[in-house]
């Protein structure tokens, strides 16, 4: 960087240059601005005798207001491009422009000064007057001041008066707006997690004086270092920039490896949407380092992890000298793929001499062994691979030779980058990412939107579709052609989950994993490691979708069914079975909203309980039905147990789901009598009185019928009734039970 010449402001007022050394550079304020007549310069400031004669020229008032505003922030130095470069000498020019970048981001503060906006503007009762002057300012149509924008942390915006309008931060919205530019790169985000296409898309519509300064304006901002030959035109000079972004990212020898990329390779993409954290942090992981740079992109089926691959190679795909695409769901997709890269690199480099002796049709893993090596060549090494659906991982120990061991498939030197997606959290083979639910719900209105191309969508069904891509695109693709409301297709969702999935179109970007039998396959080698893992997942279905524990279910073990006798027999054996769920992304663990002290619960996301009820258990169970209201049941505290107000309000939702169930006459309760009295408790200490006469009402109906209308269950039944009848004013009817329960 070259060493910058900054402006200093004397005691008597005359402005004079300082030249700092390299290894001591003052805090300085920095000037942006557009050009005009009468410009002071570098010439005018050094024949400072006749003073008056520069403080006449027009550009003056901006040097004037740059250094009052330096001195009111507490900064002695400042630097305006006017003055302090001299332009006649072209090496200096040159060195300048390829240092401005870092002279503008390392200033302490940025004034810009919009010398066509005015503050008091034409409308004296609105407190942003400017607002229109503001956004059509010249300053935002010209090329240098692109970088002078991005740069610099601290950048505030002035009126031609000097008067202060605010901060790039504050109004990010507003030239995000003018621009097109991202909040986040206004807010600082590092210009590598932008691709190199959307940095130059910023420029676009801007323009300059000179016209290879549209092209030389972006050095900078490209993170590269050109010399400056103007005559040459812009054309000639966007090709040496290309040429310089390839080389620093891939290295001076890149053409001896670049491949072309195959778009027929790579899975169709669907309109992004979201995922800008993840987008960052696996640029973080994947660039800048001098080894080999591997990410798990891990989480349940459907929640983007393909698609969030296939954006990330969309925007840096400049990056790379080669991309390749894998099908990782067996070992013989993974030979397929691998001689498919085999014979992209032929067609662009017929006579590399690893690959031009490999039989393509014939043994695959000698066409594995060979394109390895070409990746291992010294020297290659900017490419990247994407291993796509590693959902059937070989775990050690064991032996199953339908399971995967991607080991022998990647690559074997220090060197390149790697992405995998997997449903499995086990797979190690890189830093990982998990990928979870879109937490925005404008995110999810968003993809319903783009996918069904409609307006004004609404909320419901957003929420109950809860963040999951393959779920929001799927209602998408299945409204974009009819003329079902969304509230319809939320009723329809709820009653015939499966048909309505079953007769929702294939989507392009998700043609091999409709959204009913996505989980399948998960669900298959789950029950194969264990089965009480995929038993627990079953009995799931009758239990609210939330906040699942021990405590609950340790109540199943008087069942007859020995897979969740297993799995309720201790903590540890149920740790074990849940924990095999969360590792394939099928469950979560989750604090109860609720919880005091105790132990915190797991979730499964809404969709996947909906096809637990709809897919998973196709059939009602009516066993498993009735032993999940015994475990709910059983559970209910009396009130002399500590923090029994909070385990009431945990269980809450799963008596809903039961309440549910019987009301609608899905389940039959001959037998639960004790469980309806319990249920029935807790709504009353829980002040749902209803509720409780409800659940207590067919407790006693089941009792006098099983048991008797005087047997001390019954009566017991009946004096709680009593006293709801109280609790509610309603006297003559609770006198009657209490009368019923002493004769008892």
């Amino acid at each position: 960087m070259a060493l910058i010449r900054l402006l200093q402001r004397k005691l008597d007022g005359a402005i004079v240059f300082r030249e700092p050394t390299s290894d001591h550079v003052p805090a300085y304020a920095i000037l942006s601005h557009t050009w005009g007549q009468e410009e002071v310069t570098l010439q005018d400031i050094e024949a400072g005798a006749d003073r008056s004669k520069t403080a006449s020229k027009a550009g003056w008032a901006k040097i004037q207001f740059c250094a009052d505003q330096a001195a009111a922030d507490g900064l002695q130095y400042f630097w305006v491009d006017t003055c302090c470069i001299d332009k006649k000498n072209a090496v200096e020019l040159g060195a300048a422009i390829n240092s401005m970048f870092r002279w503008y981001q390392n200033a302490a503060r940025c004034y810009v000064y919009l010398s066509d906006v005015f503050k008091a503007g034409n409308r004296a009762n609105s407190e942003r007057a400017w607002d229109e002057a503001f956004k059509t300012s010249r300053w935002f149509t010209r090329g240098w001041t692109l970088q002078e924008l991005i740069a610099p942390r601290e950048v505030d915006f002035f009126s031609v008066e000097g008067q202060r309008l605010g901060s790039k931060l504050l109004l990010a919205a507003e030239i995000h707006e003018v621009t097109g530019i991202p909040e986040s790169a206004l807010r600082g985000d590092a210009l590598s997690t932008f691709s190199i296409k959307q940095q130059r898309s910023w420029a676009e519509r801007r323009t300059t004086t000179i016209e290879e300064d549209g092209v030389y304006c972006l050095i900078g901002i490209c993170g590269v270092a050109m010399v400056l030959n103007y005559g040459e035109g812009r054309e000639h000079a966007l090709r040496r920039l290309e040429k310089e972004i390839d080389t620093l990212y891939k290295g001076a020898d890149f053409e001896q490896y670049a491949v072309r990329l195959n778009l027929r390779s790579f899975p169709e993409a669907a309109q992004f949407v979201a995922r800008e954290r993840e987008l960052s942090k696996m640029h973080e992981l994947l660039h800048g380092h001098s080894s080999r740079a591997a990410v798990v992109l891990h989480g349940m089926g459907g929640i983007g992890k393909t698609q969030l691959a296939v954006e990330y190679i969309r925007r840096h795909k400049e990056k790379h000298t080669a991309i390749f695409w894998l099908n990782a769901n067996d070992e013989d997709s993974l030979r397929l793929s691998y001689r498919g890269i085999a014979q992209q690199v032929l067609q662009c480099h017929p006579s590399t001499s690893v690959l031009s002796s490999a039989d393509l049709d014939g043994d695959l893993d000698q066409v594995v062994s060979a394109v390895k090596a070409w990746l291992d060549l010294l020297g290659n090494a900017c490419w990247l691979m994407v291993y796509d659906n590693y959902d059937n991982p070989r775990i050690t120990n064991n032996s199953d030779r339908s399971t995967v061991n991607i080991r022998q498939y990647l690559p074997e030197s220090d060197q390149g980058s790697i992405v995998i997606t997997t449903r499995s959290a086990r797979v190690t083979q890189g830093q990982r990412i998990h990928i979870q639910k879109l937490t925005a719900l404008e995110d999810g209105l968003k993809i319903l939107a783009n996918t069904s191309r409609r307006d004004s969508i609404e909320n419901a069904l957003v929420s109950e579709l809860d963040g999951l891509p393959l779920a929001l695109s799927t209602a998408g693709a299945y409204l974009e052609h009819v003329t079902t409301s969304f509230a319809e297709y939320l009723r329809l969702y709820e009653a015939s989950w499966l048909k309505l999935q079953r007769t929702s179109p294939t989507l392009s970007s998700y043609e091999d994993r409709p959204l009913y039998t996505t989980w399948q396959v998960t669900f298959d080698q789950i029950q194969e490691q264990n089965a009480a893992s995929a038993r627990l997942l079953k009995l799931w279905a009758y239990f609210d979708k939330q906040d699942v524990w021990f405590g609950l279910l340790r109540h199943a073990c008087i069942g007859d069914d020995e897979s969740i006798r297993k799995l309720t027999e201790d903590e540890l054996s149920y740790n074990e079975a849940v924990r095999l769920l969360c590792e394939y992304g099928l469950a979560h663990p989750e604090p109860s909203p609720s919880q005091g002290s105790r132990s915190i619960g797991y979730g499964v996301h809404s969709c996947v309980h909906s096809w637990t009820i709809s897919v998973l258990n196709g059939e009602w169970d009516d066993g498993l039905a009735r032993l999940a209201l015994t475990c709910v049941a059983s559970e209910v505290p009396s009130r002399n147990v500590d923090e029994w107000w909070l385990l009431q309000q945990r269980l809450l939702q799963h008596v809903a789901k039961h309440r549910h169930f019987i009301a609608n006459g899905k389940m039959g309760v001959d037998g639960l009598e004790w469980a309806m009295h319990s249920l029935g408790d807790l709504y009353a200490d829980q002040g749902r009185l209803a509720e409780a006469e409800a659940m207590y009402d067919r407790a006693l109906q089941g009792k006098e019928e099983a048991l008797g209308a005087k047997h001390t269950s019954t009566l017991s039944t009946v004096n709680n009734l009593g006293n709801l009848y109280a609790d509610q004013g309603r006297l003559a009817e609770a006198e009657a039970m209490y009368d019923r329960a002493l004769q008892g």
